[in-house]
């Protein structure tokens, strides 16, 4: 399988907030002379920080694909018959997480280079399952330890897009928040009043 390299163009920009792909809030004072909010979120997106974390995208599919289609296939057939069941089903899962996160990745590239709007990514964006927020399950003991290991830095990815997407869909400044409880009764109030 020939490896994917990642093309890294678009990706520059300085980023001196410091804040990598972590813990900040969405919005931050961008210039102090003119009194603009930029979204940092946005900017994280274009910045070497997300071109290292698209780049660590595409280095676990590489070695995830490596794995599964070479030394996994013996690792799986030295397994019992249960072991080899649990296997299939952890491989398929993580196929599919990874198919996930590629395509989040891709969207998320695709705005940074200017190949996309951001509005398009986010619609797109909200077709990828980037799963749910939980604790990191430990992977069943019977696995083999390349395969636990591969889906333990693929859950790790996904919390972290999932973060990076939170980010990217927070409130924009000068938004008004949605009234989350005036929306429900409006549609209630709709639905009884239809003849």
């Amino acid at each position: 399988m020939a490896k994917r390299t990642p093309d890294r163009r678009g990706f520059g920009g300085s980023s001196s907030d410091g804040a990598g792909l972590g813990g900040h809030g969405p919005t931050a004072p961008a210039d102090a002379a003119d009194g603009r909010l930029v979204n940092l979120a946005a900017r994280r997106v274009a910045s070497p920080a997300f071109a290292a974390l698209y780049a660590e995208g595409i280095a676990l599919i590489d070695a995830s694909a490596d794995y599964l289609d070479g030394p996994g296939r013996a690792d799986c057939a030295a397994l019992e018959r249960r072991a080899q069941a649990a296997y299939a089903e952890e491989s398929r899962l993580l196929s599919t997480r990874l198919m996930n996160l590629t395509s989040w990745l891709l969207l998320q590239k695709a705005v940074s280079e200017g190949d996309m709007s951001a509005e398009t990514a986010r619609r797109e964006a909200d077709k990828v399952d980037l799963g749910a927020e939980a604790p990191t399950p430990e992977p069943d003991p019977r696995l083999p330890a390349p395969l636990a290991a591969l889906i333990l830095r693929s859950l790790d990815l996904e919390r972290r897009v999932r973060q990076l997407d939170a980010a990217l869909r927070a409130r924009r400044p000068g938004e008004r928040p949605v009234n989350a409880v005036a929306g429900q009764i409006g549609r209630l109030r709709s639905a009884f009043e239809r003849p």
